[in-house]
């Protein structure tokens, strides 16, 4: 399974990127806020994977952070979400603001992300409610994006 990828950016959309590993161009889709952390094309970058097997395909999932990519794999998880829709509520939101909607259970927070209706918010909350005691909300000012505690 593919874990990491590291090389330069040969293509960027905010959508997927096209990394360069030895002469290998590995695609990955991604979410917004990877994308807006990305360099420059051609600069080196460093991705964490998700390595999605399916029976007609595998698909790569990259991410900015690991905080990222442990909620991308905890809500693909989830019955009726797949990898996509994954990437579109990652996309629809920070880590930090999904996090705490799902702990305080603002099912309007989370039906207002495309792709999401009443049943699959009711669900993530349901799911994922206790399973994100071990991440912690960084809301402090100038304060660095907090990891998962294990």
């Amino acid at each position: 399974m593919i874990a990491r990828l590291r090389g330069p950016l040969l293509e960027k959309t905010p959508e997927q990127v096209v990394l360069d590993i030895n002469g290998v161009g590995y695609q990955a889709y991604i979410s917004l806020p990877t994308y807006s952390s990305l360099p420059d094309l051609g600069v080196e970058v460093a991705l964490d994977i998700h390595t999605h097997v399916r029976e007609d395909a595998i698909q790569l999932f990259g991410f900015s952070t690991k905080r990222e990519r442990s909620i991308f794999e905890r809500l693909v998880q989830i019955s009726g979400i797949g990898p996509r829709l994954a990437m579109t509520i990652l996309s629809g939101s920070s880590v930090d603001d999904l996090v705490a909607s799902i702990k305080r259970e603002d099912l309007a927070r989370l039906t207002s992300i495309p792709g999401i209706g009443k049943k699959t918010g009711e669900r993530i909350i349901l799911e994922l409610k206790d399973k994100l005691r071990d991440f912690i909300v960084d809301q402090e000012p100038g304060g660095s994006e907090a990891d998962v505690i294990s």
